[in-house]
């Protein structure tokens, strides 16, 4: 086998031995761990003898024989079974009690791995159904070592049974892990620009990934690092929450790392609720967090630590409950090491909906108000579309700091580079299009550079903020007492409360109700006294309101009030403007308005010049003032990305759409003539 998809339709085909007895959303229990199961026994398998002798020559003499059997394996996790897959399908009668003791003989970090996959239950089915030998078999005549299958293929196999197992449930398979090309783009944007700092002598690195999946990025970016210095010390640490994705991560980072250090390093569980590397600081950050995915399940503890403020890490505002992509970007900018011990580096790809999700005062908008004003975003890359295989929407790296270069201080960079993808030979799911090595190299070189261009522009982090002013219109309306307005009391709240009783049914709610109707009808009365005319001034209605005999004694509360006049008025631009007791005008809500003016010009100059002269009667809410600042107007961000890469195509000339119309007209009758025979 030459490729790794060679390797995939391989294991793939044992689904074809699973489908009588398995569910197809079952395949997966069955091909994910013994491929891992598989990958590790290939590993073990030359130095199995020296770990076997080894243990019978120590057991009984050391109380922890667990140092003297990693050196034997030479790995951090070894197996003390007799057996391994030549030798299990020896002994066919017995083959589930010994596949059971021979993962049993794994030390205890590598069997935590394996009890992800919650095998123990498969190996029963797969042996009550009479497929054990025939699955174990079909996987013994595949050699998984990674002198045969490197780590970086082996890691693009598992991702690729991942996709495969995924899509044939219709399920999200881009949830777990990141094409490649997007992960090389990502590293090199936020580990290139250290490449001087990164070739000084005795430099150690810390890497994370809060939503490791398979562990890609982590890999792929101690690759970068150790390419730049080959002496560089590179600690990675990362946290999953899927069961499968978990084991196979920290199974590939054991095989990887021989000391075992980097896979200890991963954590199980949900990052958002439940951190597991909360006593660290890292230099550099990178993860892909699922998109769109709701954050309920994590509610609870991401309110509570929200309350703290900046104590936790949800201090800068939590966005809606359906997706937590910001969440996780709060969460690696309180995991960031201190400026002046050398900060940190960010990379996280999103979706566009970080972008501009929010009305100023929301969370989404406060989270980026945030990052703008603390100056920790440097550059966001526009990427081409069809690049994940579970989506082909627009997606953005974000790449963020807090040890900015001085020239990058106070700006933010834009990189365009969604035209830059070559169409793959074959569909992988959604990705029809990868980013080459030479598109890779070009955008690094654009982030570096920092110069304005068509694909790459600068703006103050202020030109993205604005303030949204509330701006209001006064009330304007006529009133009649007319038999047509009289009847719309009948469905005002407050009216209808009058013949409602909050006692039980009885003689004492039947009483209450009764008098409260005969409310209602003696006010109908009333009204129906006063004259016909349109009155344009309000003052003067309830003038002539207050003016019945006995009405007021009937309207006991403001709530009353407010609905008679409600029903007797109606809006007209040609009345009296209504005012409130001290003579200033009331704001109609079906007129009000609001008004984005951009940040650092005054928004009473902004409304003289912009709206005043539309609406002069128009004014400015002063009392919607914004949390922070307490300025009149909410400070909201959003970074619309469309807004400055926006290209002007002019439309098709009228001649050549009419040329089109008619060749599809011409087409539509010939189909039709063929049809009609």
């Amino acid at each position: 086998m030459n490729n790794f998809s060679q390797y995939v339709i391989f294991i793939w085909t044992i689904a074809e031995l699973l489908r009588d007895s398995f569910k197809r959303s079952k395949y997966q229990d069955v091909i994910l761990p013994l491929t891992v199961l598989r990958r590790i026994d290939c590993v073990l398998q030359p130095t199995k003898e020296k770990v076997l002798q080894r243990n019978a020559a120590l057991k009984g003499k050391l109380e922890n024989l667990a140092p003297q059997l990693r050196k034997a394996s030479g790995y951090a996790f070894y197996n003390t079974s007799r057996y391994d897959f030549e030798k299990l399908l020896d002994d066919a009668p017995n083959l589930a009690a010994n596949l059971r003791n021979y993962i049993n003989g794994f030390s205890d970090n590598m069997r935590e791995v394996l009890e992800k996959f919650d095998f123990e239950n498969t190996i029963t089915k797969l042996d009550e159904a009479g497929l054990l030998y025939l699955v174990l078999e079909r996987f013994k005549n595949i050699d998984l070592h990674p002198e045969v299958v490197d780590n970086h293929t082996m890691g693009t196999i598992f991702e690729e049974l991942i996709r495969k197992f995924n899509e044939a449930l219709n399920e999200n398979p881009g949830e777990h892990f990141t094409p490649r090309d997007v992960i090389h783009l990502m590293v090199e944007l936020v580990v290139a620009p250290d490449r001087d700092m990164l070739k000084k002598n005795h430099i150690v690195r810390k890497v994370a990934d809060p939503a490791a999946g398979s562990g890609g990025m982590l890999t792929i970016a101690k690759d970068r690092i150790s390419e730049i210095n080959p002496n560089a010390e590179v600690y990675l640490y990362g946290q999953e929450v899927n069961p499968e994705t978990y084991a196979m991560c920290k199974a590939d980072l054991f095989i990887k790392s021989p000391d075992g250090r980097d896979a200890e390093n991963i954590a199980f569980g949900s990052t958002l609720s439940n951190d597991r590397h909360a006593d660290k600081r890292f230099d550099y950050m990178l993860t892909n967090p699922p998109y769109g995915k709701e954050w309920k399940m994590d509610q609870e503890k991401v309110e509570a630590e929200a309350d703290k403020g900046f104590a936790g890490r949800f201090g800068a505002g939590l966005p809606r409950i359906s997706d937590g992509q910001l969440l996780f970007l709060q969460h690696m900018l309180g995991r960031m090491a201190d400026a002046k011990e050398g900060g940190s580096r960010i990379g996280i790809v999103m979706n566009g909906s970080p972008l501009f999700t929010g009305d100023a005062g929301s969370g989404e908008s406060e989270i980026r108000r945030w990052i703008l004003e603390n100056d920790w975003l440097e550059a966001i890359v526009a990427l081409p579309e069809q690049l994940f295989y579970n989506t082909g929407i627009a997606t953005y790296i974000w790449i963020l700091t807090n040890r900015k270069a001085k020239a990058r201080r106070g700006k933010v960079q834009l990189i365009d580079a969604t035209d830059l993808w070559t169409p793959m030979r074959k569909s992988l799911g959604d990705k029809r299009h990868e980013i080459a090595n030479e598109h890779i190299k070009q955008i690094a070189e654009s982030h570096e550079v920092f110069a304005e261009s068509a694909r790459s522009k600068t703006f103050p982090t202020t030109a993205f903020g604005y303030r949204k002013i509330t701006v209001e219109r006064p009330l304007r309306l006529n009133f009649q007492a007319s038999p047509e307005r009289i009847a719309r009391l009948k469905t005002e709240r407050a009216f209808v409360v009058l013949a409602e009783s909050k006692k039980k049914k009885g003689k004492e709610h039947d009483a209450e109700v009764a008098a409260g109707r005969k409310k209602q009808e003696e006010i109908l009365a009333r009204l129906a006294t006063l004259p016909q005319t349109v009155f344009k001034d309000r003052a003067e209605f309830e003038r002539d309101l207050r003016g019945l005999q006995d009405l007021e004694g009937l309207i006991k509360t403001a709530a009353l009030r407010k609905a008679i006049l409600s029903a007797l008025s109606e809006r007209d631009e040609t009345t009296a403007i209504c005012r409130d007791a001290d003579g200033n005008p009331e704001p109609d809500p079906e007129l009000r308005d609001t008004e984005n003016v951009p940040l650092g010009e005054d928004a009473q100059a902004f409304f003289d010049r912009e709206v005043k002269p539309h609406v002069p009667d128009a004014w400015i809410n002063a009392d919607v003032r914004d949390l922070k600042d307490k300025e009149i107007g909410k400070v909201g961000y959003e970074i619309n990305f469309n807004r400055y890469f926006y290209k002007y195509q002019p439309p098709r000339a009228l001649e050549e759409i009419e040329t089109d119309i008619k060749t599809l007209e011409k087409e539509i009758l010939e189909m039709l003539r063929e049809v009609a025979g």
